[in-house]
């Protein structure tokens, strides 16, 4: 694995809005990252937005992958479901092979799959849903590396018990609780939008490879890949921001695939 003091992916969830609701600045956004993460039509996202993001993103050189979430559009894919590891490696590769078909079509390689929202979140703490995601990966492909949270257990033994490469990812606009987990959403405070503060946490995971707690514990996090959602007030500025402040530190942005084939 490259030496992520000297080189990260940037990643970010696009591909988000809906019909004739629009959600985050993708345009902006493939201006400084190297990975997307597109949803494929469960949490967000139909058949329209997935054909022109896949399109962004190849006009833009952003690597593409599948980011598959629960069937929760109204919830956005951010409120727990009980479905089973079975059925949840079945929608995930549902969810693989919908945006597959578009990424074909533009002649756009398929590079990951990163879950969504409460899928992912979940799976990080539970080693049955982190084996059902991935399984529905490994039965679609095991080439494509599964992107999960740096740290958890959970997606580790999954990844591996699937014979799939694990790319362990951290958050730029994220708090952090004290066992390395993300803060809920629902806590004031859990999303960092002020853009000094998320570059100077990305500084800090990549560098010293740690972050600060809500609670000012310092966690230990080894991640290859550093996550900027789409959705969070200001994205493009704080990536735009993180970005500046890594490149001007000697650090090199560039796309999980690269990261994977360095020595």
């Amino acid at each position: 694995m490259a030496d992520t003091t000297r080189c990260v992916d940037f990643n970010s969830d696009l591909g988000e809005s809906f019909g004739a609701w629009t959600l985050g600045d993708d345009a902006a956004m493939v201006q400084f990252i190297t990975s997307a993460n597109l949803a494929c039509g469960f949490h967000a996202a139909d058949f329209s937005v997935m054909d022109r993001t896949v399109a962004l993103c190849q006009q833009a050189g952003v690597a593409v992958g599948a980011q598959p979430g629960f069937p929760d559009l109204q919830g956005f894919g951010r409120r727990s479901m009980g479905l089973t590891p079975t059925e949840v490696e079945q929608m995930v590769l549902y969810q693989i092979g919908a945006l597959y078909g578009f990424c074909r079509a533009h002649g756009v390689e398929l590079t990951h799959v990163k879950p969504h929202g409460a899928l992912y979140n979940q799976a990080a703490v539970d080693p049955a849903l982190a084996r059902g995601i991935a399984r529905g990966v490994a039965r679609f492909s095991r080439e494509l590396p599964l992107v999960g949270l740096a740290g958890s257990t959970a997606f580790a033994e999954a990844a591996a018990e699937a014979n799939l490469r694990l790319i362990r990812e951290a958050f730029a606009d994220r708090r952090y609780n004290p066992d390395g987990t993300l803060q809920s959403r629902r806590v004031p405070g859990s999303l960092l939008t002020d853009p000094e503060e998320a570059a100077t946490q990305v500084l800090r995971l990549v560098q010293e490879h740690t972050v600060v707690a809500h609670d000012g514990t310092v966690v230990p996090v080894q991640a290859e890949s550093i996550c900027f959602h789409g959705d969070t007030p200001g994205a493009p500025r704080i990536v735009a921001t993180a970005r500046a402040r890594l490149e001007a530190a000697g650090v090199s942005v560039r796309p999980m695939r690269a990261l994977l084939a360095a020595p």
